[in-house]
């Protein structure tokens, strides 16, 4: 049995740690893609000219549309290669990350990642999520290595909406719950490889951190100051959740996200807050004891997760809706296969909507 253990070659956490890219970026070469949206440029753009002034390099700025997408791949990689940039640098959101670490792929070129927002445990992985152009999962797309560099700037995640901060709550919450699952089943990790006691180590501490410090993070974020909670959670978010999932693996939690992505009322919510609702029907298809189930109803009430279908703006609730979430959460390749026993889409069904009706209940 081979187990492995899966990270970043180099993470680096702290306020003011932008200022410091162009040194970083000198370990590789002079000439960096960068992949970015408009707004996450215009947001940062202090800190990035700050950066280039401090230790110059040169950007050819490739811009980034609103989807990690294959055509949006195809079009960075080509100005990469024609602009015979040295590395990559994906500067933004989850999405636009994991766009560069697909691009840095396609050129074999390294690639420094720089989150502007704790949304999402994308930074660390060595995996991007493909979706259509209108925002629905079409496959993960696993990559040969994982990031050359993780940096975050702690200073610029607590300007950030606090939103973005508690998705990515959401998002790191699934981490020991499908760790568990997965440890339980046996299953593969994202390497082929099976957990080792050190990943699940590390998700329980991303678990307990959770419980710890969101409250005092949020009120960080809310008041744009970094505080050791607001460190601990962007912490929790980026690098706990990331070396938990991909050291041991996905379960139900995320085939819920993507399965809720194939209703567009859902297209406005982030990632991490579909997942937090994919933790409940996750539980729920476990038949997890209901102190667990009220804990976690309790944890994303108070920061403001969503625990209903109403909250991820789904109004109205069909069969046909819900059956269609249920499939696509089923469809072959999908990580609730990862779970303990074995789930089809009629299980799914039920479970969102009994995990709906509990989190009516106060």
């Amino acid at each position: 049995m081979k187990r492995t253990m899966i990270s970043p070659s180099n993470y680096i956490q702290g306020q003011g740690e932008l200022d410091n890219l162009g040194s970083y970026v000198g370990e590789f070469g002079r000439k960096a893609l960068l992949v970015t949206s408009k707004s996450s440029r215009e947001r940062v753009g202090v800190y990035l000219d700050r950066a280039m002034r401090n230790e110059p390099f040169e950007i050819v700025d490739g811009g980034f549309g609103r989807e990690c997408t294959k055509d949006e791949i195809s079009r960075l990689t080509k100005i990469g290669a024609d602009g015979d940039c040295n590395l990559v640098v994906g500067l933004g959101g989850g999405k636009a990350i994991d766009t560069a670490k697909a691009v840095s792929f396609h050129l074999g070129k390294p690639v420094i990642v720089v989150p502007t927002i704790a949304s999402t445990d994308a930074p660390t992985s060595r995996l991007s999520i493909i979706y259509t152009a209108d925002g629905a999962f079409e496959e993960y797309f696993s990559l040969l290595r994982n990031p050359d560099l993780v940096l975050v700037d702690t200073g610029i995640i607590a300007r950030a909406p606090v939103r973005f901060l508690v998705a990515g709550m959401g998002d790191a919450l699934a981490t020991y719950f499908e760790v568990r699952s997965c440890m339980q089943s046996d299953a593969d990790n994202m390497s082929g490889g099976k957990s080792t006691k050190a990943a699940f180590a590390i998700a329980t501490a991303c678990y307990q951190t959770l419980m710890e410090d969101s409250l005092k993070a949020k009120a960080a974020c809310e008041a744009q100051a970094v505080t050791i909670a607001l460190e601990n959670i962007v912490e929790a978010n980026t690098l706990l959740s990331g070396l938990g999932f991909e050291s041991s693996g996905l379960a139900a939690a995320h085939s819920i996200q993507n399965g809720l992505t194939a209703l567009e009322e859902t297209h406005n919510c982030y990632h991490g807050e579909k997942v937090a609702f994919g933790v409940i029907v996750h539980l729920v298809l476990e038949n997890s004891p209901i102190e667990e189930l009220n804990k976690i109803f309790a944890y994303c009430k108070s920061v403001g997760l969503p625990t209903r279908l109403k909250d991820l703006r789904i109004a109205e609730v069909t069969e046909e809706k819900i059956m269609a979430v249920a499939r696509a959460a089923c469809a072959e390749g999908e990580t609730i296969h990862n779970m303990p026993v074995e789930i089809n889409p009629a299980d799914v069904y039920g479970a969102i909507l009994a995990a709906d009706r509990l989190g009516k209940v106060d």
